[in-house]
């Protein structure tokens, strides 16, 4: 946090003149990194900086509740925002969830001799559609096909299409199963925070780069 100091002179008298009225206010001290938006990330993303992407979280029931307490704070300020248009379409990196079939695939990936890598969701508003995918370096990668529809200012609704296990020389279809909605909560230019139907929640960061089908 900045700190701000007068510095005076140690050999002079300073003295404010009789008719100055001037106040230095806390509020035109603070730069945007101490905004309330700001604070509330950076408590979130630092509660799950050590989570493991929400493993460590299935065992820690005060942590969860702290996390969630987070989360409803960053609600609260999103809450007037749309989240649905186009800052939406992105590469979303995923770095903590409590979506227990994301996590049991993580967790469980090296029984198939791999691990787990980035997970995702890529969006594409204008061109509605949505891809959760999640890639098994270095050529492995699942992932299942949805149409999407914007609902309202924060809420999306998806219907799984299709899904794919693809590894570097085969490819196995599955069929598509469910629908549901999702609400983006908060948004920004570096992360997203979503509950869904299911009541999980899950906070992604915008990935460095943009994931597409094939590479």
């Amino acid at each position: 946090m900045a700190t701000n100091c007068i510095f005076l002179p140690a050999t002079s008298i300073f003295r404010l003149p009789r008719r100055s009225h001037a106040t230095i206010t806390r509020s035109s001290l603070t730069d945007q990194s101490q905004s309330p938006a700001v604070a509330a990330k950076r408590h979130l993303l630092s509660l799950i900086s050590d989570q493991d992407r929400g493993l460590k979280t299935q065992s820690d029931s005060q942590k969860l509740t702290q996390i969630i307490d987070a989360i409803d704070s960053l609600a609260a300020i999103g809450r007037s925002t749309v989240t649905t248009d186009k800052s939406l379409s992105a590469t979303w990196r995923m770095l903590w969830t409590t979506e227990k079939e994301q996590l049991f695939i993580i967790k469980n990936a090296s029984f198939f001799g791999t691990s787990a890598g980035d997970v995702l969701q890529v969006i594409d508003v204008e061109q509605k559609t949505l891809n959760n995918v999640i890639t098994f370096p270095p050529d492995g990668v699942f992932f299942v096909r949805s149409d999407i529809q914007v609902a309202s200012a924060q809420r999306v609704n998806f219907r799984f299409t299709s899904a794919v296990l693809r590894g570097k020389i085969w490819e196995f279809p599955l069929p598509p199963f469910g629908q549901g909605w999702f609400d983006s909560l908060y948004i920004d230019d570096e992360i997203r925070v979503v509950q869904d139907i299911r009541k999980d929640y899950l906070v992604v960061e915008r990935a460095p780069y943009s994931w597409k089908e094939g590479i």
